[in-house]
């Protein structure tokens, strides 16, 4: 017994100072918000991952043909694309996105209202939500949000912290000496995951949502969107919800009148801080635009 427990408590030390490492080694901040993060994942293999699932969605998904919704799509990301970079051009800070290689597609799929944007650049819009955002005003917000997402490196971050959270339940199942296990195995339920699910996972992802959220209307506004259709835009998805939405609690998204009210108190002080760029004038790599 007491051979164990000092095997046990060998491996948490030496865990606990390895995860702390990698911790303090590979600690960075969200662009704009300066939310601290962890990214441990390196993020050019994410992006090449990404780049390869992006080609088999594009190769056996159904695309759309309607080419004016495409290259409004295009022009709406590429406004986008040049104001972020321009924007952290103006700050004299890095650019996020000087190694994504965009790209857009637009899925004929009228059944799901969603868009996303994988790590690089890579996104992908469905017909559905275009019921949703009316617009280009709407479109461009919907379109800021994803892209935050991957310009604030959320997807790096989330496997980052996957891997940690992966590591603290194998060394939590050792110090209890098999406990965790062994319930999940009694029961049939997965004690660890629901814990890790909605203790953990949840509201992460509602933190990460919010933040992009908030860096989307700044990267709408930046390319000269009217930010203040995205209020509309989330009243009309709740309407599309209704009677649909999860219990906050058991969502990674915060609920749509939480967001609606978030959106409204931010959207006066971006309109004031982040006014749409007029003439972007870049250099090395940045995109000129006169």
């Amino acid at each position: 017994m007491s051979i164990n427990i000092i095997n046990r408590r060998k491996f948490l030390e030496i865990f606990g100072g390895c995860s702390c490492g990698l911790m303090l080694s590979s600690c960075s901040t969200a662009p704009i918000t300066n939310r601290k993060q962890l990214r441990i994942i390196p993020e050019s293999s994410l992006n090449r991952q990404a780049s390869q699932v992006y080609e088999q969605i594009k190769n056996k998904t159904k695309l759309s043909d309607d080419k004016l919704k495409l290259n409004e799509i295009k022009e709406i990301g590429s406004r986008i694309e040049d104001s972020v970079s321009a924007y952290f051009a103006s700050i004299n800070k890095y650019d996020p996105t000087h190694n994504f290689r965009w790209d857009y597609i637009l899925i004929d799929n009228d059944k799901i209202k969603n868009a996303w944007c994988m790590p690089g650049g890579k996104i992908a819009v469905y017909t559905g939500i275009l019921k949703i955002t009316k617009n280009k005003d709407g479109l461009a917000a919907v379109m800021g949000h994803e892209i935050a997402h991957a310009v604030a490196k959320h997807s790096v971050e989330r496997a980052s912290r996957s891997l940690i959270l992966n590591m603290g339940t194998a060394a939590l199942d050792i110090f209890t000496g098999g406990a965790v296990s062994n319930t999940s195995r009694t029961t049939g339920i997965d004690v660890a995951g629901m814990l890790r699910t909605f203790g953990i996972d949840n509201p992460f992802g509602r933190k990460q949502e919010t933040e992009a959220d908030y860096l989307g209307l700044i990267f709408s506004s930046l390319a000269g969107y009217d930010i203040r259709e995205s209020v509309k835009v989330w009243e009309r998805m709740k309407e599309e919800n209704k009677g649909k939405e999860p219990p906050e609690w058991m969502s990674t998204h915060p609920s749509n009148d939480k967001r609606i009210k978030s959106l409204k108190k931010w959207i006066p002080d971006i309109i004031n801080r982040f006014p749409p760029i007029k003439k972007i004038s870049a250099i090395k790599d940045y995109k000129i635009i006169i």
